[in-house]
């Protein structure tokens, strides 16, 4: 009787052994499947009952890794799955929407807000990642959907002072003629005109400058009337972007 329960007890952790190895392998080909656009791959992996929003060894999702590596089958597919959390984030809290809007796929942006993420989150915002590609029509899609347009980061850079130093020009300009602040300063006390200056962007100082200009000296008003809903974001604590120096470096 004994023998035979140490068997029956052998069998059991050979079994969760078996069962442990085929998750792994399931996550193994999961994310290899979302690295080359395997949509197929991805849909039957899902179906086995894989958990989609698993992050990999550096803490990424599929649907996050899928926006920034251009896999645009997998992206549409993870998006539309009612077992994906459009909201899981990576371990930089970067959402899906924020890396959706730093590629410019407007399209996709547009899938995840109708999926309810968050536009507005706290720390580093989908805003400012659009700002810092210079995203335009995408910028454009969140200040409809009342985007803060002065959300402020953990060290208070708002999406203007982004387009100023990263941007384009017309990332500059939009931000400035939806009313965007352009007096604000960051806990260096940098204010959009010194990020420009220091990122060396002469055509973002000369917008920048001109729209700082009083009435009546040739320049256009500072700004034109806010948008509804463009109070500045209450952010706490999220990392920056690669594409940017961390907080407190400017």
């Amino acid at each position: 009787m004994i023998r035979k329960f140490i068997n029956f007890i052998f069998y059991l952790a050979v079994a969760a052994g078996l069962s442990g190895n085929a998750l792994a392998d399931d996550k193994v080909d999961f994310f290899r499947a979302v690295g080359v656009d395997n949509a197929a791959g991805v849909q039957r992996l899902i179906d086995r009952g894989f958990d989609p929003n698993q992050r990999d060894e550096h803490g990424q999702t599929g649907l996050i890794l899928a926006l920034r590596e251009g896999s645009a089958k997998v992206t549409d597919l993870l998006i539309a799955s009612p077992k994906v959390n459009v909201e899981t984030r990576n371990r930089s809290d970067e959402s899906p929407l924020m890396m959706a809007a730093l590629k410019g796929r407007k399209d996709a942006v547009a899938k995840l807000i109708a999926r309810d993420a968050d536009i507005n989150k706290t720390g580093w915002a989908p805003l400012h990642y659009a700002a810092t590609g210079g995203q335009v029509e995408v910028m454009k899609v969140l200040l409809e959907k009342s985007a803060f347009i002065d959300a402020e980061s953990p060290n208070g850079t708002t999406p203007l002072m982004m387009a100023a130093m990263y941007g384009t020009p017309e990332a500059v300009k939009l931000l400035i003629d939806e009313g965007a602040d352009l007096a604000m300063k960051n806990q260096q006390g940098m204010t959009a005109l010194d990020f420009a200056s220091k990122g060396n962007r002469p055509d973002a100082v000369a917008l920048l400058t001109a729209a700082k200009a009083p009435a009546g000296s040739g320049g256009p008003p500072a700004t034109t009337s806010a948008r509804p809903g463009n109070a500045p974001a209450a952010p706490k604590a999220a990392p920056a972007p690669a594409a940017r120096p961390a907080d407190g470096k400017w």
